[in-house]
């Protein structure tokens, strides 16, 4: 591979994906990321709806902010296409050589978190599957459970992501949670029905939650992936299919998973949704499906930590730091109280709104983002203060006001300021460069 970069080429990161190396098709994309897109948290964060929101605005609220979310996700996902580049390469030519390594290393962090609290999600489900069928009961099966999905990513981490994505996302998983969720939302429909649909859908909300804080509620999950979708979308044939397939696949999963958690919400009130879960018809069977499925989520983590890893120090492998974070991120599952550490989590992942907007604003309508990567200064400090500032403004709108939500009016604003200041960068960076 030739790279372009100012980095060695042994650094798969910051070289662009060659064209005959490009094999996602319209269909990769859409199967990668409608899979990605679903899970057990998705559906417990569309129960949070409620009762803040009636049904139906919890519903036009979800619909709203996917769409919204997922075009973001897959306007990411464009440029990575278009440029060839991971995520770790935008971040370098939008921020710096030099201080990209920072939100490299935030990236780093939170995807070792949100791969351990995946393991967690995994492990507690797991473990209420058993208990359901009368086994399990045990203390040492939390540590089997655990150990027994780190293995699961570890094994995957010595393969093809490549591979992994085309034959086994696309051809296996797919179907197989695309059946789990038609039953469970056919089941809970039913439910519904004999309970009385049109008095569920008739309900008030309690008005403790607006519809722009709901929608901002929604969009948090497609934006949660913002970090990672150049490093898979790089291996996309076209800009469009990568664009059009990660937007579908992303917002079907996200609108079917939030609607299935208030749905379930309406029907089976319940503080824990996997229980909620087992109660339907076939229930048991149906959410092993979707739990296995949860596989992909942690697998998506541990690979992109190991591709940011490696663009830092790339004289290790990709599949060597993967093997590296998965068994990093399942020995955290076992030692960290993971569920008390959320908030801490999402906190980290604010940075990355605004750090996107910025890159967004700076990438997006036809920049040579490969020109970009390869006459980077150090540091640009125009993109820098405008991520910082947006940090700042993030955690600033919910003191002024808690109706519009945080992440859309973040992005808008370092989107626009990034957008405005784009063509004072050449002089800063030529500055920044001599010196």
């Amino acid at each position: 591979m030739t790279s372009s970069t100012t980095s060695s080429t042994s650094n798969e990161a910051l070289a662009p994906v060659a064209a005959q190396a490009r094999v996602f098709a319209w269909r990769d994309h859409a199967s990668l990321w409608f899979s990605l897109g679903v899970g057990l948290l998705v559906m417990q964060m569309g129960a949070y709806l409620l009762p803040a929101l009636s049904p139906r605005e919890a519903l036009a609220a979800i619909v709203l902010g996917s769409l919204t979310g997922a075009g973001l996700l897959a306007w990411v996902a464009k440029l990575g296409c278009d440029s060839g580049l991971a995520s770790a390469g935008l971040m370098h030519g939008v921020y710096g050589r030099r201080f990209a390594r920072l939100p490299i290393v935030l990236n780093i962090v939170q995807l070792l978190g949100w791969g351990s609290f995946e393991l967690v999600v995994m492990r507690d489900a797991t473990l209420a599957l058993g208990r359901q069928s009368g086994a399990m009961a045990a203390a040492y099966w939390l540590w089997l459970a655990t150990l027994l999905w780190g293995g699961v990513i570890v094994l995957l981490m010595s393969g093809s992501m490549v591979t992994l994505v085309r034959r086994i996302v696309s051809r296996v998983a797919l179907p197989l949670v695309v059946l789990s969720l038609l039953w469970l939302s056919w089941q809970f429909l039913a439910m519904a029905g004999a309970q009385g649909f049109a008095t569920f859908m008739d309900r008030q909300g309690d008005g403790s939650m607006g519809m722009l804080s709901a929608m901002d509620l929604v969009i948090a999950m497609p934006i949660s992936w913002l970090p990672l979708v150049a490093d898979y979308a790089r291996h996309g044939r076209s800009g469009k299919s990568a664009l059009t397939g990660t937007w579908t696949g992303f917002a079907v999963a996200n609108i079917w998973c939030y609607a299935l958690g208030v749905l379930v919400a309406l029907t089976l009130p319940s503080e824990d949704l996997v229980t909620a879960l087992l109660l339907a018809q076939g229930g048991l069977i149906a959410l092993s499906l979707v739990l296995i499925d949860e596989v992909d989520n942690a697998y998506g983590d541990t690979y992109s930590a190991a591709l940011s890893a490696h663009s830092l120090l790339p004289a290790w492998s990709i599949r060597r730091w993967g093997l590296l974070v998965a068994v990093l991120c399942t020995v955290l599952a076992l030692v960290l109280p993971m569920h008390s550490l959320e908030p801490f989590l999402l906190i980290l992942s604010s940075c990355f709104v605004p750090l996107f907007g910025v890159m967004l604003g700076r990438l997006a309508f036809n920049a040579d983002v490969q020109e970009l990567v390869r006459n980077a200064p150090a540091v640009r400090w125009g993109a820098v203060s405008i991520w910082i500032a947006g940090i700042a403004f993030y955690h600033l709108v919910p003191l002024v006001s808690t109706a519009a939500g945080s992440a859309l009016p973040t992005l808008i604003v370092t989107f626009a300021a990034a957008l405005a200041t784009r063509g004072l960068r050449a002089g800063s960076a030529g500055a920044v460069q001599a010196s």
